[in-house]
């Protein structure tokens, strides 16, 4: 039979899981919805400090396609060399990639590193404090937001479905909805699910 300190240390116990758990659901990321206007942000470059605002990109792109990284994340790793590519690519054609890392456990000077060593020829800027993977629902590195000259949502999930073989993509889900974008069409499929990394926050 158990004692009246012990059924209250089992009553305290339960309720301060239940306290942890109402705190985890107050913590869940709302997901920015196709469609919907797009947060604006301001953000520092990771490769020379300097503040990179999403509506000057904007207003001189056809898209702008969000995508949040990882310098530690193997899966994010996996997709550098087509993250690198596609950048080259389509900035010609007036679509621009912005890489943004969010990560607590990854300081600016390994995001400005990493990026160098792999070639990345888009920005990546540091969101201390993930404010901006907040406002967007971002839960994954790699994770793809595009957006529309007015700045709405028109594809979100994953860069493809393959991260071990580039050659062996069957659905080049980015590809598409910048093709897309430039032929004056809507994206095929507007959402599918990104995979990877969690983003760790603060």
């Amino acid at each position: 039979m158990r004692t009246r300190p012990a059924l209250a240390a089992i009553a305290f116990i339960v309720a301060l899981s239940a306290s942890f758990w109402a705190c985890a659901a107050d913590l869940k990321i709302a997901e920015l919805k196709v469609g919907a206007p797009a947060p604006d942000f301001t953000l520092p470059s990771a490769s020379d400090g300097k503040a990179v605002a999403l509506k000057d990109l904007l207003a001189k792109n056809k898209a702008v396609a969000v995508v949040f990284v990882a310098t530690k994340c193997p899966v994010s790793n996996a997709y550098n060399t087509r993250m690198a590519a596609l950048g080259k690519e389509y900035a010609a054609k007036g679509i621009s990639l912005v890489g943004i890392n969010s990560n607590k456990t990854e300081p600016t000077a390994e995001v400005k590193e990493h990026a160098e060593k792999h070639g990345f020829t888009f920005p990546v800027l540091k969101d201390d404090g993930n404010k901006v993977a907040d406002a967007y629902g971002a839960s994954h590195t790699p994770e793809v937001f595009v957006l529309d000259p007015k700045g709405d949502l028109i594809y979100h999930g994953r860069i493809d479905e393959n991260q071990d073989d580039p050659k062996s993509v069957k659905s080049p889900d980015l590809r598409s909805a910048f093709d897309a974008v430039l032929a004056g069409k809507p994206v095929p499929t507007a959402r599918t699910k990104a995979f990877g990394c969690s983003i760790k926050r603060v």
